[in-house]
């Protein structure tokens, strides 16, 4: 294995001499709308898969290819001149979340501003800018060593927003060529308070839609009413019946599968810096609620849960319109823990909607997603030097904690590959994912380039490559 580096001069140099041309870029590629759940944007996923192919190619990487998939292409490049030293799969997404609600973007979601030392944009945080801190440090590398100090894969999906249904046919697909050591995945988030961190957990995720139908059409309320059943109060029933009022899960056999925390599991929770009251007053919530028996970071991190993401049927326009309609309908997610499986989830969610849903109506219950949840312990060499990489770059070794997101990819690369994961990911937790006005502090991206060029030595000084 070969010596971690000291301090480069040469990098920082081509660093600071090529900041504007990599904030240009980093513009270039939020301004590409890639929702890839949504068809109408279909030939913008591929757009931004495409200019990161390019981007590869320009930047030194070979075999680099546009893999196609029965939906959103995968992106998928290597340079492995490195011998006898590890090799690295890095992990991130190019697809996007929807921008709804439009109106309450400060400026439009695909015309990336900076603004009070942030990039404005949707995608900007998640994973688009964690996508471009590892173009460009490698960029950075390569230009001023003509070399790198690990072997890398890289692996860029455009469905992680959507669980990721085709990837892991594709990682079985592929799995000969992706043989490596480690995987890495910046797609995560610091600490509250933008405290430098490593993810050791996230949770999976089970996601599903319930359909209540009655009549073929809009029933008159007065005329049928009181003698059908109507399908949006069916659900009301059915959604009410999934948790109790102190917010467990009422599904049986929910909670079989959960691994209790330890003593030690709960006393670093209780160790990281948090202040509740802040939390709510930065979230806008008038207030906290969860299972009881656990404290918020707990129940974000290591509980499992059980949400209506969405809900509709009926009359909704303005005015009154008497019906009984004829259909309703929710989604619902289940973030999941270690040791949960969400195919086995779902049978229990579906046998329980079953089983509450009143007679008069049709009840059916689909899967849309799934997703394992993922653990890499904090003392696995590939995580001690992500830490030192960050304490590098950020002044401050990096706190541990659970996060309570999925990215279904870890636990793929654990099941298919066999592969150790670090969640090396440099966003502020304050960046609004998956909501209006998303944005990265750019000095987290300016730090976060710097910490993987650092990651790349460190590992090639820490972890031995397998035979």
């Amino acid at each position: 294995m070969t010596e971690t580096h000291s301090p480069d001069a040469a990098l920082e140099q081509y660093l600071d001499a090529h900041r504007d041309v990599r904030i240009a870029s980093f513009e270039a590629f939020l301004r590409i709308p890639s929702v890839g759940a949504l068809p109408e944007h279909a030939g913008d996923v591929r757009r931004a898969a495409e200019a990161i192919a390019d981007d590869l190619r320009t930047i030194g990487i070979e075999h680099v290819e546009v893999s196609e998939t029965a939906g959103h292409p995968i992106v998928y490049g290597d340079w492995l001149h490195a011998p006898d030293a590890p090799t690295v799969i890095v992990y991130g997404h190019y697809d996007v979340q929807p921008v709804d609600p439009l109106d309450l973007w400060e400026s439009p979601p695909f015309e990336p501003v900076i603004r009070d030392g942030r990039m404005l944009a949707r995608g900007a945080a998640d994973d688009k800018g964690q996508i471009q801190m590892h173009l460009r440090a490698v960029e950075a590398l390569l230009a001023t060593r003509s070399r790198l100090p690990v072997n890398l894969r890289f692996v860029f999906e455009g469905e992680e927003e959507s669980s990721s249904p085709n990837l892991e046919p594709w990682l079985r697909a592929n799995r000969e060529r992706l043989s490596a050591d480690v995987a890495v995945i910046s797609d995560t988030s610091f600490f509250d308070g933008n405290i430098p961190a490593i993810t050791l957990a996230l949770r999976g995720m089970m996601y599903a839609q319930i359909d209540v139908t009655g009549a073929p059409v809009d029933l008159h309320s007065g005329t049928h009413g009181g003698a059908v059943e109507n399908p949006a109060n069916a659900l009301a029933g059915i959604i009410t019946g999934l948790k109790g009022p102190d917010g467990s899960i009422l599904i049986p056999g929910f909670y079989d599968d959960v691994v209790p925390l330890s003593d030690a599991d709960r006393a670093a929770f209780a160790e990281l810096p948090f202040d509740e009251d802040a939390y709510s007053e930065a979230i806008g919530a008038p207030g906290l609620v969860g299972e009881p028996g656990y404290s918020v970071l707990e129940r974000r991190g290591a509980r499992p849960t059980l949400d209506v993401n969405g809900i509709w049927g009926g009359f909704q326009g303005d005015g009154a319109k008497t019906i009984i309609p004829a259909h309703a309908h929710a989604k619902v997610s289940c973030r999941l823990v270690v040791d949960q499986d969400p195919d086995h989830i779902f049978e229990l969610l579906r046998e329980h909607v079953e089983r509450i849903a009143p007679a008069g109506v049709r009840t059916t219950v689909r899967l849309l997603g799934a997703g394992r949840p993922s653990l890499t312990p904090m003392d696995h060499p590939a995580t001690k030097a992500a830490a030192r990489a960050i304490e590098r770059a950020f002044g401050r070794p990096p706190l541990y904690f659970r996060e309570g997101g999925s990215i279904p990819v870890c636990a793929s690369f654990e099941s298919i590959l066999g592969l150790p994961v670090v969640l090396a990911g440099f966003a502020n937790p304050d960046d609004n994912a998956h909501a209006p006005n998303e944005s990265l502090v750019l000095d987290n991206f300016e730090r976060g380039i710097r910490a993987i060029t650092y990651l790349w030595d460190e590992l090639a000084a820490g972890v031995e490559p397998r035979p």
